[in-house]
């Protein structure tokens, strides 16, 4: 499996990772953040979506069907999403975990850092919610 930083660097992004989501329409949040790079940790402001269980980012705010994402996380695969300023001592900063990695981001005020939270959490429980019940019914199917 690529680690969650390749797959949402946009290093190995393809129309085929959206899963066929439309994510310039009707997306469930939006806004200017940012980020922080795996490799060369500097700070870049990306304009995310968040649709369907995946975080897309990109350049500018302009977002529409012909646009390419810079990266996607499918926040399915992320365990926890929370404050981080202690961490990076910085205001407004957050952190989405897996297993394995963090990534951190910076909102441009505490309601933006708090509602991305909020957002990006009711996701991940969505669409953990979603994998847990087709594998219930995968096995009541199997009695």
């Amino acid at each position: 499996m690529a680690s969650l930083w390749r797959a949402a660097m946009g290093q190995t992004v393809q129309p085929n990772d959206y899963d066929g989501i439309e994510f310039w329409s009707n997306p469930e949040r939006t806004g200017w953040l940012t980020k922080q790079g795996e490799y060369i940790k500097t700070w870049r402001r990306r304009w995310f979506v968040l649709k369907q269980g995946k975080l897309f980012w990109f350049m500018n705010s302009a977002v529409n069907r012909g646009s390419r994402p810079r990266g996607v996380i499918p926040v399915a695969s992320c365990l926890t999403v929370k404050g981080a300023e202690d961490v990076l001592n910085k205001q407004y900063a957050f952190e989405l975990s897996t297993r394995s990695e963090t990534m951190y981001f910076i909102a441009d005020s505490e309601k933006e850092k708090e509602d991305w939270i909020n957002s990006i959490g009711r996701s991940i429980v969505q669409h953990s919610r979603s994998v847990t019940d087709s594998e219930v019914v995968d096995y009541d199917s199997k009695k």
